[in-house]
């Protein structure tokens, strides 16, 4: 009888430390920043900007009726929908097939689907902006491919 009160409260503290997950609604408009972690998920309209804190997990999910003016930096996102403004994935990004994204990209890995839109450059992030590294050190790409000029 009383073991079964303790595993709740053991479970009640394990829910509490799980990711955090925020939706904005379809009918709903936010007009400020947000700083969050754990999951955004929007499917309706942000004016200001986006921060993750510093969460390696946390996430911004645009849905595809969802739009940001604004910029977004965090983690990883999954884009669906309209994002005004520029972008800075650390880790991941995802560009579904409607995302329209008009704005700089800053990534350090890149995913993106046929029908899919960038407005904007393209910015791989170096192990020195936070993104992993890609190539060996102090290679460059062309050394690394065996494609430099032989003379």
């Amino acid at each position: 009888m009383f073991k079964k009160t303790d595993t709740s409260i053991a479970e009640t503290s394990v829910k509490r430390s799980s990711p955090a997950h925020t939706l904005i609604s379809r009918d709903t408009e936010v007009i400020g920043d947000i700083h969050f972690s754990g999951e955004l998920i929007i499917e309706g309209r942000v004016r200001g900007s986006i921060f993750a804190e510093d969460e390696s997990d946390s996430i911004v999910r645009v849905a595809e009726k969802g739009t940001v003016e604004g910029e977004i930096k965090a983690p990883s996102a999954v884009v669906n929908g309209l994002v005004q403004g520029n972008v800075h994935c650390s880790k991941h990004i995802e560009l579904a097939s409607k995302a329209i994204v008009v704005g700089d990209l800053h990534y350090n890995m890149i995913e993106m689907v046929l029908g899919s839109e960038v407005n904007g450059k393209l910015v791989h992030i170096t192990a020195e902006e936070g993104g992993a590294p890609r190539l060996s050190e102090g290679a460059k790409p062309v050394e690394q491919l065996g494609l430099a000029d032989s003379e």
